[in-house]
């Protein structure tokens, strides 16, 4: 295909998935009546903010964002930590059952959350951890994913940088930490936007572990927006734009690293 055909796919495909977006952004500066007007208008006739003011005041929503902010930066900081160390230890430490263990972890990626919700659901119990936001973090902090593309891509580090570390004196931490981390960059930045989009989004287990208002997550704080008789449709679209915000910043500042992260951690099985 020539340069010009290109573009205008590119430019088609893009809008195709920027107009909901759009739609939703715009629809939110509506007021009530004017969502379900007719004609239909993608424009706003009336722009206004209060949607967004009645979310965080009405709605206390800033409590939910606050909520949903701790989870998924504290369970991401966990979750790169874990996978990086499990990746760092199945792809340059030799011990018997290495392999094994790294297969019995991926074949878990075949076990929905459906099949082991009920016996996690009662070690939190035993633990003292439900109806709290631990126990929507620590559950899924391993994650199978995560392990396995950390893993692939500390296979490319070459052996010699390790080696000379161990000869030169520096211990094991020294050389996770000084070596591996620093040249794992990309890994880490694709681990950090799939685990921080991940526990952003998730509505299943906090609706399964949360009970009480004050710990829900903006993902609960959207489905109460959801009334029986009713919804209220303007703060609902409000808050749903709001809580694009996050994921799209943590996009952003990690997108460059992001595909290499990808194609890298595909080369060596």
């Amino acid at each position: 295909m020539s340069r010009t055909t290109r573009y205008i796919l590119l430019g088609f495909f893009t809008a195709l998935f920027i107009f909901p977006i759009m739609w939703v952004f715009l629809s939110s500066l509506k007021p009530q009546s004017e969502l379900f007007s007719f004609p239909l208008s993608i424009l706003p006739n009336e722009p206004t903010l209060n949607n967004y003011f009645s979310a965080f005041r009405e709605g206390d929503f800033l409590l939910y964002f606050k909520n949903s902010m701790f989870v998924a930066v504290t369970a991401t900081l966990i979750t790169v930590l874990i996978n990086t160390m499990a990746g760092y230890a199945l792809s340059k430490f030799i011990f018997k059952g290495r392999d094994i263990i790294f297969y019995v972890m991926i074949a878990t990626l075949m076990i929905p959350l459906q099949v082991i919700m009920v016996p996690i659901f009662i070690l939190l119990k035993n633990l003292g951890m439900l109806n709290s936001l631990w126990g929507i973090i620590i559950p899924p902090a391993a994650t199978p994913t995560g392990i396995f593309l950390a893993r692939q891509y500390i296979l490319t580090i070459p052996n010699s940088l390790i080696e000379a570390a161990r000869i030169d004196g520096g211990g094991e931490f020294f050389i996770f930490h000084s070596i591996i981390l620093p040249l794992a960059t990309p890994i880490i930045a694709t681990i950090t936007i799939f685990s921080f989009m991940w526990r952003w989004n998730d509505f299943l287990w906090p609706f399964i572990v949360i009970s009480t208002q004050k710990y829900m997550t903006v993902q609960l704080a959207l489905a109460n927006f959801v009334g029986q008789y009713q919804i209220n449709w303007a703060s609902l679209l409000a808050m749903t734009m709001i809580s694009m915000v996050p994921m799209i910043v943590v996009f952003l500042l990690f997108q460059r690293y992001f595909v290499r992260g990808l194609t890298a951690g595909g080369v060596k099985f």
